[in-house]
């Protein structure tokens, strides 16, 4: 069995005897596995597809993880096999690791050193966290680099500027060192700002991260359009007062029950019209 960082050929690239393997040509775990990590397996692949589908990729460079029940007392979690794409990702094909990045299932794939070290991070240190998503867009970075990060220019930015944290930029995410940093600087929020980086969202469950995420992506992308104006005196920003008024008023959305239900199931209707085949 391969390791976390190792495929079982090493990955040197083409031409060098090195072949991802295509995600529908591999046999289905369905049946091989829980119920309940089959359901975690589909809805994670969906949400792979889904930022696909928001154009929030960077072809295979970044994460999105999901907390498995405990076997045996044994904390592990799922994500992406490294040189997969987004769109095309299924159930089967995401990779099982410990929080020790030990691959504890047969598989085809390896995994991406820098994204275990930030998932794991987060799964090891917020019992909350049953999906983590990390991704580098254009907006999310544009604001990742601004001193004054995220502002309170919009509806959008005041839903979730409570509840965002900043850390600061080490390099490519390689050194385990770094993440007691990120989880002390995650605290108890529930999106991060990686500066110079990219963002991350954390939720109970797929969907609840991904809304946040939806709205973090929405907030950096209108700064950055209002900043295209000119500089901040063509530009209104609430005051603080405002900004916790609208996250206390939008909270109830990110609650586990409601938030989904609202928006997932939709969400769901529409993958299996463009893109199905996620569930496999």
């Amino acid at each position: 069995m391969a390791t976390a960082f190792q495929a079982d050929e090493p990955a040197l690239g083409v031409g060098a005897g090195f072949a991802i393997p295509d995600p529908l040509g591999i046999e289905s775990l369905q049946g091989t596995v829980s119920d309940a990590e089959w359901q975690i397996r589909c809805e994670l692949a969906a949400t792979y597809r889904l930022c696909a589908m928001h154009a929030w990729t960077d072809l295979v460079f970044t994460h999105i993880s999901a907390r498995l029940p405990d076997e045996d007392g044994e904390e592990r979690f799922l994500i992406n096999p490294y040189g997969l794409l987004f769109d095309e990702m299924t159930a089967s094909a995401l990779v099982k690791i410990d929080l020790d990045g030990n691959i504890k299932q047969d598989t085809p794939y390896f995994i991406n050193p820098a994204g275990f070290t930030i998932h794991s991070a987060v799964h090891s240190a917020r019992e909350d966290a049953g999906c983590v998503i990390h991704v580098h867009t254009p907006y999310g970075i544009a604001v990742s680099v601004q001193k004054a990060g995220l502002r309170r220019y919009t509806q959008f930015s005041m839903q979730i500027h409570d509840d965002l944290a900043y850390h600061d930029y080490e390099g490519i995410a390689l050194d385990l060192d770094e993440r007691e940093r990120l989880i002390r600087d995650l605290g108890d929020k529930s999106l991060l700002m990686l500066r110079n980086h990219g963002t991350l969202t954390i939720g109970k469950n797929c969907a609840i991260a991904f809304l946040r995420m939806y709205l973090l992506e929405n907030a950096c992308k209108t700064q950055i359009l209002a900043q295209s104006v000119g500089g901040e005196e063509h530009l209104h920003e609430e005051k603080a007062e405002m900004g916790h008024r609208v996250h206390q008023q939008s909270s109830p959305v990110f609650q586990q029950g409601l938030g989904d239900n609202l928006v997932w199931p939709g969400l769901m209707r529409k993958l299996q019209r463009t893109n199905p085949g996620f569930d496999r």
